[in-house]
């Protein structure tokens, strides 16, 4: 396909370098018709003055002839050098505007190309925003979905208690006024739990969704759920994705250490994330970013907040794969470019 740039830039260039005419071709101008005219006129009054003029006083001296022929020569001269530049001045008029006129050329030709071009930018920018909003509506679907599965395990969280099944006669009395609503929903397992932070792999997880789900009826760990989900998508805006990342893997200890409150060196391997433009791109925004910056926070409050409740009921190996899950490795990337294992 021609490039509508170069086809300008080309027709430009032929217009301004193309040769001009010979003079025998393109005939003589009217500067130099008009010399011609002057000069003859002048050669003819000469004739007549000699012609009439007495020349009885002898033929004169060298000096005499010489001016003559100075006073019958030098008009000519200057006549034809008034021509001359008459002919260069309009010959640089025309290269002038065939000049103007490649410029107006390319000029339109790169006109033409932004009007083409900025359609495929927009229409490319349309399907980017597109395809973020159906990964968006795709999250969301996963809270709306209903599985008949319900887990029975212990809880995950220390604050949240197992409900005792309730008989017919004393169903009534349970729902008494004041009762929270959340003593009336299911605990979260810890399998549950966990497999919530990592988020389903896909609209057919099955079981990711239906743990997901479970997690969202927990008030406490939806909040992390969507803390999470908004710090995700932050992070994706700049192309940095949790399945990306390939951190070090700390010890179920150190998770239990940073749980119980310690700081400082001897929990520095939750910052395994090793990915130098991950951390670039992190620490840029959450200094540039004040929606990320807050989000950010946000996320790592409710993330320790609720490692303190897991840690209570999990096993080492429930410690290890929540380590792996994508919420994890969100917070150990934040979490080391904010200097929370410092």
């Amino acid at each position: 396909m021609p490039d509508p740039v170069h086809e300008g830039q080309d027709k430009g260039r032929q217009d301004f370098f193309r040769p001009g005419q010979p003079d025998a071709a393109r005939g003589a101008s009217s500067g130099e018709l008009i010399a011609i005219g002057v000069g003859l006129l002048w050669l003819a009054m000469v004739g007549l003055f000699f012609l009439f003029a007495d020349r009885s006083n002898g033929t004169g001296s060298a000096l005499t002839m010489m001016m003559t022929l100075v006073a019958i020569f030098l008009p000519l001269a200057l006549i034809w050098v008034v021509a001359v530049t008459s002919g260069s001045a309009r010959a640089m008029r025309a290269e002038a505007a065939r000049l103007q006129e490649s410029l107006d050329a390319m000029r339109q030709a790169l006109a033409t190309q932004a009007a083409t071009t900025r359609p495929s930018v927009e229409r490319r920018l349309d399907e980017i925003a597109n395809a973020a909003k159906q990964a968006e509506t795709a999250i969301v679907s996963f809270t709306s979905r209903r599985d008949g599965e319900l887990a029975h395990a212990k809880p995950a969280l220390g604050s949240t208690a197992a409900m005792p099944a309730l008989s017919p006669d004393n169903a009534q009395q349970a729902l008494a006024l004041g009762t929270p609503s959340e003593a009336l929903a299911i605990p979260i397992s810890v399998a549950d739990f966990v497999r919530a932070l990592n988020f389903p792999d896909s609209q057919d997880d099955r079981e990711g969704i239906g743990a997901l789900r479970r997690a969202l009826d927990d008030r406490a760990t939806a909040k992390l759920i969507r803390a999470a989900q908004d710090i995700l998508t932050l992070l994706g805006q700049d192309g940095i994705y949790m399945d990306d990342l390939r951190p070090d893997r700390a010890r179920p200890e150190i998770w239990r250490r940073f749980a119980h409150g310690e700081r400082g060196k001897t929990i520095a391997a939750l910052g395994g994330v090793r990915d130098r433009s991950s951390l670039a791109l992190s620490a840029g925004r959450m200094r540039q970013d004040t929606i990320f910056r807050d989000a950010a926070h946000h996320f790592l409050r409710q993330f320790d907040r609720a490692l303190t409740d897991f840690e209570k009921n999990a096993s080492d190996q429930d410690m290890a794969t929540l380590a792996d899950s994508r919420t994890a490795r969100a917070f150990m990337l934040l979490g080391r470019v904010s200097g929370t294992f410092d």
